[in-house]
């Protein structure tokens, strides 16, 4: 832990404009983002006398090793910066918003040359118009399946519709009338696009005038004496009508709002937001929010509305305001509310109202949305109590059992995987508190002094953790590097500065090998040739689950019914899995290699277009120089190199 009056600026260093700051550990990862009206007033809370402070901001200041600031022109962009930097580096001391689960959406891919209408989840992509989100993926399918009778737009894969524009005849959906059958013909791309925009229109709110539009129609053809088709228009009004059905209204007609709820103590809190468009729910979402830094409410709904916003940046028009409606309603004002309202009405391209509801429905929908956070942190906390106490007794177990400083806080295992010999694959997988941490998963190819591979296992771990640490080594110099420059620059770094790609730059609490004795020796080695003399190596053995330790005769036993045996056991487990994954991957590659794959110049997209013109490889083989060249995106040189692979 660190003093932090090793490292704080002096005063005059610091400007008194608005900006935004970010602190960073012994290794150069960012632990905190903050952002400031006036920075020298806000850092200079952060060096007063630490007993003054709240626990887990004396926690951060300890931990931390630097810091630095970057200054903006306004508070609205000091608010815009903080939300980027808290998303490019999810740091630990920073307020993080967990979804309580995978919230399924109805996405229409705009972006495409012939949308299509489909059920989508994780992260939203650009060109793409989102509705939702939706408890279950059942209700998008329900609803869609009512619509696809007034707007029958594309719903299928790329594959069913190539295969479909290759045959000539369209899938199932085109013949029972839920398709308009874009792939054959049936309707042009433009009138089919504008099909998807009416659709568009529709679930954004605006029902009445298609209610209208096909009323009208029903009656022209009832005149007419057209009864079949008016019937059918019939049937099509009451599947728009009962497709509006199944959300009621719960706010006026034409609201546009979204409703926020917050509910939690000291250490964590559950939120819930009700998305109202056109009157009537259309979405409801819930997180789970684990309070790290000293926080008071205002500020906690200042960075829900960062997070829940802060994505519709990258898109504008009707996909903009679909993401931001005209109120949002909260249950505690945000301190910074002008710049927060400023901020919102840049993404959504007009007025937002950020208030607090007083009376009437709108207040008793947030009691209603209240009533569902209450009733969220209930079960995570029912969920969660005995999770948390069993990691932290596994990690103490682990602690005890390999006589360790502190607790393995990040775990990073390594296993290697091969068919005899062949394709040899290593991963790295990462625990931290004892969760998986998927993003900073690491595959390796093994190499080998020779190139072709490692001669075993032992050879090819100790190339592995060669590799890692090097990296590591590389990555921490380039952060001291640019720490330097911070410090020499007097602490301030540009907004627009690249970020370091410092991805090994985090050392792991402990390594963990799959296998006995001889991994374990070749995994101490390579560290020892290195100089890593901080961090702690032991290896797991799968016949009798025995815990090596470098140096030692005997093997380290944990009870079968451990926590702690039971954490490294799913922490091998997973390296195993992702090992194996990687491998088949590699396998797979080779397995279906061609002897086009090494001709210079010629990548996937060439060798997709020449198997595509001549129908084969027999037949490419069978061609001149000219015949090849004659193909779009080839020329002469190229087509030579083809024939000479081919021939050699």
């Amino acid at each position: 832990m660190a003093d932090p009056a090793t490292y704080r600026p002096k005063a005059g260093e610091i400007p008194t404009s608005p900006g935004v700051y970010r602190f960073r550990d012994e290794h150069g990862r960012v632990i905190y983002v903050g952002k400031a009206k006036n920075l020298r007033q806000r850092l200079a809370n952060y060096f007063q006398d630490v007993a003054n402070l709240h626990e887990r901001t004396r926690r951060m200041v300890a931990t931390a090793a630097s810091v630095e600031w970057t200054v903006v022109g306004t508070e609205v962009e000091a608010l815009a910066l903080e939300f980027t930097w808290i998303q490019q580096y999810d740091p630990r001391f920073n307020v993080k918003y967990r979804d309580d689960k995978s919230y399924p959406y109805l996405a229409v891919t705009l972006g495409e040359e012939v949308p299509r209408a489909q059920v989508m989840r994780g992260a939203k992509r650009k060109g793409t118009r989102y509705f939702g989100p939706y408890g279950h993926a059942w209700a998008i399918r329900e609803t869609l399946d009512l619509l696809l009778r007034v707007f029958p737009i594309r719903t299928c894969s790329a594959g069913v519709y190539k295969r479909a524009g290759q045959s000539g005849r369209p899938c199932l959906l085109g013949y029972i009338d839920k398709c308009s059958a874009p792939c054959v013909g049936r309707i042009s791309v433009d009138d089919h696009r504008a099909l998807v925009l009416d659709f568009c229109d529709f679930m954004a709110g605006d029902t009445a005038k298609f209610e209208r539009r096909l009323t009208k129609r029903m009656q022209e053809a009832a005149a007419e004496m057209e009864y079949e088709q008016a019937a059918r228009l019939r049937d099509d009004i009451e599947a728009l009508r009962r497709a509006t059905e199944k959300n009621a209204v719960v706010l006026g007609d034409a609201t546009d709002a979204d409703v926020f709820a917050l509910v939690g103590d000291e250490l964590e809190a559950a939120v819930q937001v009700f998305h109202v468009r056109g009157g009537r729910i259309r979405g409801q979402r819930g997180w789970v929010v684990e309070k790290v830094e000293d926080i008071t409410d205002g500020e906690l709904v200042e960075h829900l509305l960062q997070q829940v916003y802060g994505a519709a940046e990258e898109v504008d028009g009707p996909e903009a305001r679909d993401a931001v409606p005209r109120e949002v309603l909260v249950p505690v004002l945000p301190p910074d509310l002008e710049q927060v309202g400023a901020w919102l009405t840049g993404l959504r391209g007009a007025r937002v109202d950020v208030r607090v509801p007083q009376r009437g429905d709108k207040k008793e929908l947030a009691a209603t949305v209240r009533k569902n956070a209450e009733h969220a942190l209930m079960v995570h906390r029912t969920r969660r109590a005995g999770d948390l106490t069993t990691r932290s007794q596994a990690l103490a177990e682990i602690q005890e059992a390999l006589d360790l400083e502190s607790a393995p806080l990040r775990i990073e295992c390594y296993d290697i995987s091969h068919t005899q010999g062949t394709y040899q694959s290593a991963s790295m997988v990462v625990f931290e508190d004892g969760l998986p941490r998927k993003s900073e998963y690491r595959s390796f190819s093994i190499r080998g002094s020779d190139g072709d591979g490692a001669r075993d296992d032992t050879e090819a771990m100790h190339e592995v953790i060669t590799r890692r640490f090097k990296r590591y080594l590389a990555d921490r110099l380039k952060s001291n590097d640019v720490e330097m420059a911070a410090e020499l620059s007097g602490g301030e770094v540009d907004a627009d500065a690249p970020e370091e790609k410092a991805r090994f730059a985090y050392p792991p609490s402990l390594v963990v090998v799959d296998g006995g004795p001889p991994q374990v020796a070749a995994a101490k080695k390579a560290m020892d040739e290195l100089g890593i003399t901080d961090v702690a190596l032991c290896g797991l053995a799968k016949r009798l689950e025995e815990v090596w330790v470098p140096g030692d005769d005997y093997p380290v036993i944990l009870q079968r019914s451990s926590e702690g045996l039971y954490l490294l056991q799913r922490v091998r487990d997973e390296a195993h899995r992702f090992a194996i994954t990687q491998h088949r991957r590699r396998r797979s590659k080779g397995m279906t290699a061609s002897v086009l794959d090494d001709v210079p110049g010629l990548g996937p997209a060439r060798k997709k277009m020449l198997l595509t013109h001549f129908g084969s490889v027999k037949r490419l083989k069978a061609a001149s120089v000219e015949e090849i060249a004659s193909v779009r995106g080839m020329g002469d040189k190229t087509a030579e190199a083809v024939v000479a692979a081919l021939k050699g």
